[in-house]
């Protein structure tokens, strides 16, 4: 039996990556056994009845709890949440590791934060025998991960996966629409494209700036009313379903990228496949996945500026992928 344990993915880029996983999972003829966040209990996730599925609070007591009770049950494991199994289990264990956190905090961070990644770096660090192979998906971050926890390079496999859309749209491109599809953290540096966009828009009267910023993020969404009650065309429509998302990506002419640290950057690549030219960070994730069209410096406002005033130029090349969808080998390793 394969034990899927994604007790710490809840939202995000990696709950979108653990229902594509789940789903190509539920094709085969395996039997597999679903360790899953508890807040996403209620969502409707469609298991097989040969297959079983528990929830548990995201809690490092209740996983090890888990694994104590369940050490010699599972042929393999794959931990999709960055931190191994609390314990050594008789299975072949893989761990797939996503958050750059993890390796690299940016600066801007408060201390409290700081000292929360600090703590988890410590029970990765403590965790890391207890696992066979780590999944990444980059080269970028296989570097990372080798050189911060001193792991052997062969024993990280980089097989990067993400869910295709079920369709192809294509739409008309509205000239000058920029979207950042992303939550908010203080590393996806909204408030500095916020800025850029303002100055951007001072100088050129043109461009409308689209976020997809959550309902609970009161701060930034003040933020946004005022540069709408200035006049600025900023617009945000919260959570996306992914319908919607393709959409939006296709009648987009750029996603605008500053965010400042990233294991994978799916926005990246679901805009490109959905012929969206990337302004990114000039960052070595950018280009671990991509090549842009136009970068900028994500800690400096005006480089932004710049960047996005070059996007009016008509000669703006194209952007293109690096990667491919390696969902097929990654299941063929648990098996």
């Amino acid at each position: 039996m394969i034990l899927i344990d994604a007790i710490y993915i809840n939202n995000s880029g990696g709950k979108v990556l653990l229902d594509y996983l789940i789903v190509e999972l539920e094709k085969t003829d395996k039997e597999v056994f679903y360790l899953l966040d508890f807040r996403i209990k209620d969502e409707s996730i469609k298991i097989k009845s040969t297959n079983k599925v528990v929830y548990l609070q995201a809690s490092l007591m209740k996983r090890r709890s888990f694994y104590k009770e369940n050490k010699n049950k599972f042929s393999t494991i794959l931990c999709f949440g960055n931190l191994p199994p609390n314990i050594r289990t008789s299975a072949k264990v893989y761990t797939y590791f996503h958050q750059l956190l993890f390796l690299d905090l940016p600066k801007e961070m408060s201390f409290v934060q700081k000292k929360i990644y600090y703590i988890k770096t410590h029970i990765l660090n403590n965790f890391k025998k207890n696992t066979d192979y780590w999944v990444v998906q980059t080269g970028l971050v296989k570097e990372k991960l080798s050189r911060k926890y001193k792991i052997n390079e062969n024993t990280i496999l980089t097989l990067p996966f993400y869910p295709p859309f079920d369709s192809q749209v294509v739409l008309a491109k509205k000239q000058y629409q920029y979207i950042y599809v992303s939550n908010v953290t203080i590393h996806k540096n909204h408030g500095r494209l916020i800025e850029a966009f303002v100055k951007f828009y001072d100088l050129h009267k043109k461009g409308k700036l689209i976020l997809t910023i959550p309902s609970d993020a009161e701060e930034m969404l003040n933020i946004i009313n005022v540069k709408r009650n200035e006049g600025y065309p900023i617009e945000n429509i919260g959570f996306v379903e992914r319908e919607s998302l393709q959409k939006l990506y296709s009648e987009s002419e750029y996603h605008v990228f500053p965010s400042l640290t990233e294991s994978f950057g799916l926005g990246l690549i679901e805009a490109i496949e959905n012929n969206c030219k990337i302004i990114g960070s000039d960052l070595p994730y950018t280009y671990a996945v991509c090549e842009p069209s136009l970068v900028f410096d994500p800690l400096d406002v005006n480089s932004i500026t710049e960047a996005l005033s070059l996007s009016l130029q008509k000669n703006t090349i194209n952007s293109e992928s690096k990667v491919n969808n390696e969902i097929n080998n990654l299941i063929s390793c648990l098996f």
